[in-house]
C-alpha cells in the first residue's frame, strides 16, 4: 500500500505506546488523527492536547463522521490487543476500509529511510532510545519510534527535518518480536540485544523465537551491518557483516568500569580506538552494555566519537528505566519496567552494586499468567537478590485466568530474608509499619499506577 491517496488516520489502540508515536507522525505530517482507546491515560490526555480526537467507549457513532464517510481516503490503524469482536473493528472492516498492523505501517514508513532497528527480548527500548539521542543530540537529521518516553525529550517519538530526500534520514526502531512484528522491516543496520525464550503465549517455544530472530536478521539489507550480543547463535542468517559486543568482550565492549557518585563511568572499546571516560547518568551493568551497543551502531551510521562520548553522558534515560523516583538521606525510590527473569536479575544486581549499604526492598509485579507459569522458578531466584520481596497479584494484560497459575508460583520458591505477598490496596500500609531505605516497584502491568501513592508516603515519612 501507499500513503498517496490518505488524508485521515484512525487508530484502534492509539493509546499503546507504540501506536501514539505512530499517531504523532501522522500528525505532525499533515494528517487527520482520531482513535480509540479502553481507557483514559496520561499519554492519551496529552494526544488529545495536541489534537486528537480520541474516544474511550466502543462506539462506531465516536469514529469522526468524515473518517467514516471516506474510507477510500482513510486509513485505519489497530493494535492485536484490540478482539477481533470489537464493534468498530468490525464495522471497519465490513465498510471496506484499509486495516493494517501498526507493525505494517512502522514498516511502510521506516522503508523510506536508513534505518537502524533494535531487536532483543530484553534491553531494545534503552538501547534504541540511545541510539536516537546520539544522533539527535550530534546533529543528525533522523527520526525515531521508541517503545518508552524519553527523558532527554518527554516523547516516544523523534521528528526528522523536512528533507527532499528521505532516504539520507536516519530512522531509529524498536523492532518488537512480538507477534513477530519486526519482520515488517528491512534495515540497513541493526542491534539484537538477547534472544531469550519470552512471549512464549505467542511462540509456543524457545526454537519458535530463535526462528523469529534469525528471519530478521536474513532481511538486513546486504551490505549492511549486524551489532548482535556476544554468543547469540545469529551469524550464519545475514546477509549483513556481523560484529558481536557485551560487557566485557567481543569487537565491541567496555573497560575501566567503576562506579563513581552512583554513575557507572567506563571506556567504550571498539576495532578502531577507544572513548573514554563515559559517564552514565542511568546505571546498571545491563546499561553500560546497552551504551555499547548504541555507540557501535552510531559509529557505523558515521558519528565522531567524541560526539558519541558527549552525548551518551547527556543521556539522562527512559521513563520506567531504573527511573530515579526519590532520593533522599532516608529512602532511596527507583521504578523499573522490568519483566523477564533476566532483566529482574540485572537490574537488581544493579541496584546492589551501587548501593551496596543499603537493604533492597524489591515490590514486583508478575506480567501475564502465562509467563509466570513458564518462568516462576526463574522469577523467584533472580527476585531472591533483594533483602525484602513484596509479591502483587499478576496482572493479566491481555490473557484471561490460566487454571492452578498465580503469584504463589513465585512466592513459595524465593529465597530472601523477608518475603510478603500482598494486594496493591495493602501495599500502603505494609511500607508505612516498615519503612524501606531502598526500594523498587517493578513490572510491566499497571504498578506504575502506585507511583504517586507510594512516593507521598515515602515523602510524608522522612
Amino acid at each position: 500500500m501507499t500513503l498517496d491517496n490518505i488524508r485521515y488516520v484512525y487508530f484502534l489502540g492509539i493509546g499503546g505506546i507504540g501506536m501514539s508515536a505512530l499517531a504523532r507522525w501522522f500528525l505532525v505530517n499533515g494528517y487527520e488523527v482520531a482513535g480509540y482507546d479502553k481507557t483514559s491515560t496520561p499519554l492519551t490526555d496529552t494526544l488529545q492536547q495536541e489534537g486528537m480526537a480520541i474516544h474511550f467507549v466502543e462506539d462506531v457513532e465516536q469514529i469522526p463522521a468524515h473518517f467514516r464517510e471516506n474510507p477510500s481516503e482513510t486509513l485505519v490503524i489497530y493494535t492485536p490487543a484490540v478482539p477481533k469482536n470489537h464493534p468498530e473493528y468490525i464495522y471497519l472492516t465490513e465498510q471496506g476500509f484499509t486495516l493494517q498492523k501498526r507493525s505494517q505501517v512502522l514498516g511502510l514508513l521506516a522503508g523510506r529511510m536508513t534505518t537502524v532497528a533494535v531487536a532483543g527480548t530484553h534491553g531494545k527500548t534503552t538501547t534504541s532510545s540511545m541510539v536516537a539521542h546520539i544522533l539527535k543530540d550530534s546533529g543528525v537529521n533522523c527520526a525515531a519510534f521508541l517503545g518508552g518516553i524519553t527523558q532527554n525529550y518527554g516523547t516516544n517519538f523523534l521528528l526528522n527535518e523536512p528533507t527532499d530526500d528521505l532516504s539520507k534520514v536516519i530512522c531509529v526502531v524498536e523492532a518488537d518480536e512480538f507477534d513477530r512484528s519486526f519482520l515488517t522491516l528491512f534495515p540497513q543496520v541493526a542491534i539484537v540485544t538477547s534472544t531469550d525464550a519470552d512471549h512464549l503465549d505467542i511462540y509456543g517455544n524457545h526454537d519458535s523465537v530463535l526462528t523469529s530472530f534469525r528471519a530478521f536478521v536474513g532481511q538486513i539489507k546486504p551490505g549492511g551491518a549486524l551489532f548482535m550480543k556476544k554468543g547469540l547463535a545469529l551469524a550464519d542468517h545475514t546477509p549483513a557483516t556481523v560484529y558481536d559486543y557485551s560487557l566485557n568482550e567481543g569487537a565491541y565492549h567496555s573497560r575501566n568500569l567503576r562506579i563513581e557518585n552512583a554513575c557507572f563511568v567506563f571506556d567504550v572499546v571498539y576495532p578502531e580506538g577507544v572513548i573514554e571516560n563515559v559517564s552514565l547518568q542511568v546505571p546498571g551493568f545491563h546499561n553500560v552494555e546497552n551504551a555499547v551497543a548504541a555507540a557501535a551502531a552510531a559509529l557505523q551510521v558515521g558519528v565522531e566519537p567524541e560526539a558519541i562520548g558527549w552525548a551518551l553522558g547527556n543521556y539522562k534515560g527512559v521513563k520506567r528505566r531504573f527511573e530515579y523516583i526519590l532520593k533522599s538521606k532516608n529512602v532511596i525510590f527507583i521504578d523499573d519496567y522490568a519483566h523477564h527473569p533476566a532483566e529482574v536479575s540485572a537490574f537488581l544486581s544493579s541496584l546492589k552494586a551501587l548501593y551496596p549499604e543499603r537493604r533492597v526492598t524489591a515490590i514486583f509485579q508478575p506480567h501475564l499468567y502465562s509467563r509466570t507459569r513458564d518462568f516462576a522458578d526463574e522469577f523467584a531466584e533472580s527476585l531472591s537478590l533483594a533483602d525484602r520481596v513484596i509479591l502483587l497479584d499478576i496482572y493479566p494484560a491481555r490473557e484471561l485466568p490460566i487454571e492452578g497459575v498465580s503469584a504463589d508460583l513465585i512466592f513459595k520458591s524465593i529465597q530472601s530474608e523477608s518475603k510478603i505477598q500482598c494486594t496493591k490496596a495493602e501495599l500502603p500500609d505494609i511500607l508505612r509499619n516498615d519503612p524501606p531505605e531502598l526500594v523498587a516497584t517493578i513490572g510491566a502491568g499497571d504498578i506504575d499506577q502506585m507511583i504517586p501513592v507510594l512516593r507521598n508516603l515515602f515523602q510524608t515519612n522522612q
